[in-house]
């Protein structure tokens, strides 16, 4: 069974930093992608950067390029998303996502889930 668990969030200022952390326990199945989503209120899921676990390949959406990195530890089996320069419009809940096929940025793509943590940017 997969099983993805994040944390790492909290309230910060915006200009601030945070750094959310998503440990993940793959059992005998093959993941070939992570990715970190976020949903706001009132807002759909949205894909927020992902990662192949093989060539490493990352994508990110436009509002985050330059500011958010994703990068994973494999030794840990922890993934990461720095997240740098934070907005009041990155407050949302952040989910890590485990997907079987490389490149993949739509939700429906993703088979697997963590809990959510919440992120909160004051202006």
């Amino acid at each position: 069974q997969v099983q993805l668990v994040e944390s790492g969030g909290g309230l910060v200022q915006a200009g601030g930093s945070l750094r959310l952390s998503c440990k993940t326990s793959t059992g005998p199945f093959r993941i070939y992608r992570l990715a970190w989503f976020r949903q706001a209120p009132g807002k759909e899921r949205e894909f927020v950067a992902g990662i192949n676990q093989i060539g490493h390949r990352t994508d990110y959406v436009d509002s985050v390029k330059g500011r958010f990195a994703i990068s994973t530890d494999n030794a840990l089996n922890t993934l990461y998303l720095q997240m740098n320069l934070l907005q009041p419009d990155d407050t949302a809940v952040y989910y890590c996502a485990a997907a079987r096929r490389f490149a993949v940025i739509l939700a429906e793509d993703y088979e697997y889930w963590g809990q959510g943590t919440q992120v909160t940017v004051s202006s």
